[in-house]
């Protein structure tokens, strides 16, 4: 009985023999075979199909993006004109309902022109905090004006000749060269002067740093771009060249508003 079981069992176990042993290497040469197919990578074309998708979403959101980028900035250069307004406006309050009384050329000998209306700045400076100036301009650079550091004293916005000068003197100047060239004695303007707060410009953006001109922006001289302006009410308004009234000198210039400090720079659309 005992051989008849031991016979059996190597019938029954065909592993034993070397056909089994062959059966087990195929065996495990096909497990390899399967494991490395079901770990392999990205075949070429999926890799293509992946940077393709990669490559629309970017062309969608860089843009996007940027926009969203320059919106911010412009908002903070609003937000600047707004706290200059506030410090304006304290400064009237305390200097009998008068405006800064700017003072160009500030110097004769040498002869030195504040140019493109800087000449507001030393007026509302404590107003605005301590230590204001050309490295710590405050409020009074724009964050996308990339000229004023260099040349203006950090100071991106330019304050209206017809604040400082009587209606008369201002609608005797016929050219811009009149505004840094023939000095013409400062009148102080009172607040009640301004005859549609609403509608004249006081202070601006003078380069169209949200909408860039390159080498063509010449500020106020010109009808291109688009800037921030200043309103005697208090408001700002980011407002095309174009839509601006022409003053004396032939340009959307809110330094010879025809009238002065009486006229109309922009009349807002209903």
């Amino acid at each position: 009985m005992t051989s008849i079981s031991l016979e059996t069992s190597q019938r029954v176990s065909p592993l034993n023999s070397p056909a089994g042993a062959d059966v087990m290497k195929r065996t495990s040469i096909y497990q390899q075979r399967y494991r490395c197919n079901t770990s392999r990578g990205f075949t070429l074309i999926e890799l293509l199909v992946v940077i393709s998708i990669i490559s629309l979403l970017m062309a969608i959101l860089v843009p996007v993006i940027g926009k969203a980028r320059s919106a911010s900035k412009r908002t903070v250069c609003q937000s600047n004109l707004k706290q200059i307004d506030l410090a304006m406006r304290v400064y009237i309050q305390n200097n009998d309902e008068t405006y800064p009384c700017a003072e160009d050329p500030i110097s004769i000998t040498p002869f030195y022109w504040l140019w493109m209306g800087r000449g507001f700045c030393k007026y509302i400076k404590p107003y605005i905090g301590s230590h204001i100036d050309a490295n710590n301009p405050s409020v009074l650079l724009c964050p996308e004006d990339k000229v004023a550091p260099t040349n203006w004293e950090s100071t991106s916005y330019s304050y209206s000749m017809a604040f400082y000068h009587s209606p008369a003197q201002i609608d005797d100047m016929n050219s811009i060269a009149d505004t840094y060239s023939f000095p013409v004695d400062s009148v102080p303007q009172r607040m009640t002067s301004v005859a549609h707060p609403a509608k004249k410009i006081i202070i601006g953006e003078w380069l169209s740093n949200h909408l860039r001109l390159d080498d063509t922006d010449s500020g106020w001289w010109c009808w291109e771009g688009r800037r921030n302006f200043l309103f005697a009410d208090g408001h700002v308004s980011f407002i095309k060249a174009e839509d601006i009234l022409k003053a004396n000198c032939g340009y959307p210039n809110p330094n010879l508003t025809k009238g002065g400090i009486k006229g109309i720079d922009w009349q807002a659309e209903n």
